[in-house]
């Protein structure tokens, strides 16, 4: 995929000057050694020139690992530390940043071979809140190589997803729809945690459209388009037209990209939209979303901004879906009750027109948008892939400023049935455990919108921990809590 941050963590150990600097030294080689055996030399970068002790050794650290292309750090105790250099280190270091300790490895070396960095991580925690740094420490941070190994394999996830957000531009195109203001949301906090945002007018757009006519490249895109649609290109006259405007995307992205790395697409897709260009834009979007380019549906720019986040994190596509009906009763009961874990309440559909990517659909096809079909000509409604989403397990989740400039998120883990929609466009029937107790208590009591993304895995441990890293509070941090755990809003007595 393009579009995607490629991250280098640099590992630099650190030691208070009144213990053995070997111990810091030895544990470092051991836990490069570790995270190398287990998941190659790519990723990670051992810094040698210095164990740190001091500011200057702070310095020469961080002239080192920028020099080695670092993008993201690993502060690794190998003994108790000095908080201040250490935290100063994390502080100049523009980058996503971690802290790990080392555990004492034996019982028969507990004198001079005694490290004390289960006292020194609760020294550089105090030391970075002092100093406003933002850093990631993991669940229990304290560990053997092995064990630091994969705590900074786990971190990479969440450090590509920060360093894609602090070169991130979000690219929309016109104003929200009429009665679709639901997604509308203050562009301030987008700028505080690193986002950069260009807007746009439909009209801008439509005369970018309109210079790619005949464009050279649109024969290749076109071919393209009917190799992936196979026996499903049943509107085989509109390809042209959305080579046509996919083109158009791609080349706004790289003359509007600015000094930005990475861009995502708020997009526009009517009412006007499809009466001026003729067609809808669903299948274009559903195709950058597969190349890395996440575009969300009704200039929902916080949608984008999520999508982006769930792509990076997922390193695949991801989709933009409505948490749009429930599951009939009759269909419950002869397709899940039985089959399935999940009551009736568990399970809801999710649906957009036909914006999902082909490799995420078990079937797909080239069809027109039937909502939009019911007041328009069919004919300039062309351009929905549908098909039913493909079974598996999924993580549902939204990062969104309200209306007051509160920056929330929710994320709940569950799957797509294999169970057919029996409806139109791109759609699934999911579960996900509690889900009418966290619709309830989460998505409407804290008044998120209509527009939720779907990563295809589990990823919420992941983007919990990015999500508390860019300054989501956790308070505002919803998931779908087991039942024996109330919501605050949740009647006691049912």
């Amino acid at each position: 995929m393009n579009n995607m941050p490629k991250v280098k963590i640099g590992i630099v150990a650190v030691s208070r000057d009144c213990f053995p600097e070997s111990l810091s030294v030895n544990r470092r080689k051991a836990l490069v050694k570790a995270y190398t055996d287990k998941y190659g030399a790519e990723d990670i970068y051992e810094c040698p020139i210095c164990i740190v002790e001091s500011e200057i050794h702070m310095v020469q650290a961080l002239e080192d690992i920028k020099k080695a292309g670092c993008n993201a750090l690993c502060v690794y105790l190998g003994n108790f530390g000095p908080e201040i250099a250490e935290t100063l280190l994390a502080k100049h270091f523009e980058g996503p940043k971690m802290f790990v300790a080392a555990a004492e490895e034996t019982g028969a070396d507990l004198l001079d071979g005694r490290g004390d960095a289960y006292c020194g991580m609760l020294n550089a925690s105090y030391n970075l809140k002092l100093r406003n740094i933002r850093a990631y420490i993991p669940e229990y941070p304290v560990g053997t190589a092995e064990e630091c190994a994969d705590m900074i394999h786990e971190f990479l996830p969440v450090a590509r997803a920060v360093d894609g957000l602090m070169n991130l531009k979000i690219i929309s195109f016109g104003p929200r729809p009429l009665n679709f203001l639901a997604c509308n949301a203050p562009i301030k906090q987008l700028y505080n945690i690193g986002a950069e945002i260009e807007e746009n007018s439909e009209l801008d757009l439509f005369e970018a459209f309109h210079k790619h006519a005949g464009d050279e490249r649109i024969p290749a895109v076109v071919k393209e388009m009917e190799e992936e649609l196979g026996a499903g290109n049943k509107k085989p006259e509109i390809l042209a037209r959305l080579a046509q405007y996919e083109l158009t995307l791609k080349d706004w992205v790289e003359v509007h990209r600015g000094y930005r790395k990475y861009v995502a697409i708020a997009g526009k897709c009517w009412p006007a939209f499809q009466t001026q260009f003729g067609f809808v834009p669903c299948y274009v979007n559903g195709r950058l979303a597969a190349q890395g380019i996440p575009v969300s549906c009704e200039v929902d720019i916080y949608g984008a901004l999520s999508e982006f986040i769930g792509t990076v994190i997922s390193q695949d596509a991801v989709t933009l879906l409505d948490i749009n009906n429930s599951v009939p009763a009759d269909m419950y009961e002869s397709d899940i009750k039985g089959i399935y874990p999940y009551g009736h309440k568990d399970t809801f559909m999710g649906f957009h027109c036909g914006n999902t990517a082909a490799g995420k659909l078990s079937f797909c096809e080239m069809k027109y948008q039937k909502i939009m079909a019911r007041s328009l000509p069919e004919e300039v409604t062309q351009g929905t892939l549908e098909g039913d989403i493909i079974p598996g397990e999924i993580t549902f989740y939204r990062l969104q400023s309200t209306a007051e400039g509160i920056l929330r998120a929710y994320i709940a883990q569950g799957e797509v049935l294999p169970v057919a929609s029996r409806s139109f466009g791109s759609i699934g029937v999911f579960a996900i455990p509690q889900m009418g107790r966290f619709y309830r208590h989460v998505l409407i009591e804290k008044n998120f919108p209509h527009h939720g993304a779907v990563a295809f895995g589990k990823y919420g441990k992941t983007l919990f921990e990015f999500f508390k890293y860019i300054g989501v509070p956790v308070s505002e941090i919803g998931y779908n809590q087991p039942a024996s755990v109330r919501y605050p809003t949740e009647n006691p007595w049912g």
